[in-house]
């Protein structure tokens, strides 16, 4: 079968987080890009804000600072800003080569983000290549509810059925499926450790 439109994740699958500060804590750089869910020990008042960050940027912020502080992160409020600035998101080595390989089909990147992720491609030029944002705090929707996935195939101008899903979890990214798209998985692993596990996952995809 043909496909006629892609779908990508970012975090985790196009671009991932790599801050100094966060690499000596592997505890809390899954708790800071965990798709869906709780964080593990995650004090009970901020559960409601962390279900709800990625829908409003106040929010957001307010949860992560928090977050941030309770691991002794100093300078919380400067830090959590550098997390959210695109100096601290790369793209796989194959990022490019992934969505050039796709580029005769309309591609949108679907994510559940409560900031504008726009500057991250336009800061590595690959904005030309996705025809579509739809991110959650614009959407008043999060992954894995099948409206996400439904709005970005809409925008593509295709069925969902002549769609597929490219991210890093079966949860959230796999939602996908629930409206007939197909779904492919990615390791979020460090960019460093994932050369070409992009751009493969995009050769299995009949254009």
């Amino acid at each position: 079968m043909t496909t006629r439109a892609a779908l990508f994740d970012f975090s985790g699958t196009l671009f991932r987080l790599e801050h100094p500060g966060l690499g000596a804590n592997g505890d809390l750089m899954r708790a800071m890009t965990a798709p869906v869910g709780l964080a593990d020990g995650m004090d009970p008042e901020l559960a409601d804000g962390w279900l709800r960050r990625d829908l409003d940027a106040d929010v957001h912020r307010w949860v992560h600072v928090k977050l941030l502080e309770d691991a002794l992160v100093p300078n919380a409020e400067a830090f959590y800003d550098q997390l959210v600035h695109p100096d601290s998101w790369f793209p796989y080595p194959d990022t490019r080569a992934a969505l050039e390989h796709l580029r005769d089909v309309p591609v949108a990147v679907v994510s559940n983000i409560a900031w504008d992720i726009r500057a991250v491609f336009e800061k590595y030029d690959l904005t030309h290549l996705v025809d579509e944002f739809v991110l959650s705090f614009e959407e008043g929707v999060v992954k894995p509810d099948p409206k996400i996935f439904t709005t970005a195939c809409e925008r593509l101008g295709v069925d969902p059925r002549d769609a597929v899903m490219v991210g890093d979890s079966e949860e959230a990214d796999g939602g996908a499926v629930a409206i007939g798209c197909s779904f492919r998985l990615v390791d979020p692993v460090p960019t460093s450790d994932r050369p070409d596990a992009l751009l493969a996952v995009a050769r299995t995809i009949p254009v």
